[in-house]
C-alpha cells in the first residue's frame, strides 16, 4: 500500500524557516513525481512545488520561487520541502503528494490529481 506521511510543520515567526518532510512507504520516491500543496480554509488548495522522477525535475509557484527549496533524499525515501523568509501568507496546511505521472503533480490545478496523498502538516507563520 503507497502512503506518505508529512512532519516538520509548525509556528514559526515572519522571517523564518521550516523543513518538512515527507516520507513514502509502499514505494520508492524517485519512481514517482512527488509534489507539495498548501491549502488555507475556505480556498482552493494551491499547487506549491514538484519534484520529477529519476531525473528530479523541480518547479516552483511564483509565490514561492525564490524562497521554498524542494528536494529529494532516495536513501531515507523522503522528499523535502525546505521553506525560507517567511511570511504570513504562507501560512496552510501542507500536504505531499505523489502519482506516476509528472504531468499530474508539476501542472498547477492538473485534473486528475495526484493518486496519493498524506494527511498533512499546519505550518503557521504568525509572531
Amino acid at each position: 500500500q503507497l502512503q506518505l506521511a508529512e512532519s516538520g510543520g509548525g509556528l514559526v515567526q515572519p522571517g523564518g524557516s521550516l523543513r518538512l518532510s515527507c516520507v513514502a512507504s509502499g514505494f520508492t520516491v524517485n519512481s514517482y513525481a512527488t509534489g507539495w500543496y498548501r491549502q488555507v480554509p475556505g480556498k482552493e488548495r494551491e499547487w506549491v512545488s514538484c519534484i520529477g522522477h529519476w531525473g528530479g525535475r523541480t518547479e516552483y509557484a511564483d509565490s514561492v520561487k525564490g524562497r521554498f527549496v524542494i528536494s529529494r533524499d532516495n536513501a531515507k525515501n523522503t522528499v523535502y520541502l525546505q521553506m525560507n523568509r517567511l511570511g504570513p501568507e504562507d501560512t496552510a496546511v501542507y500536504y505531499c503528494a505523489a502519482d506516476a505521472s509528472l504531468t499530474v503533480v508539476c501542472i498547477p490545478g492538473h485534473r486528475p490529481e495526484p493518486d496519493y496523498w498524506g494527511q498533512g502538516t499546519q505550518v503557521t507563520v504568525s509572531s
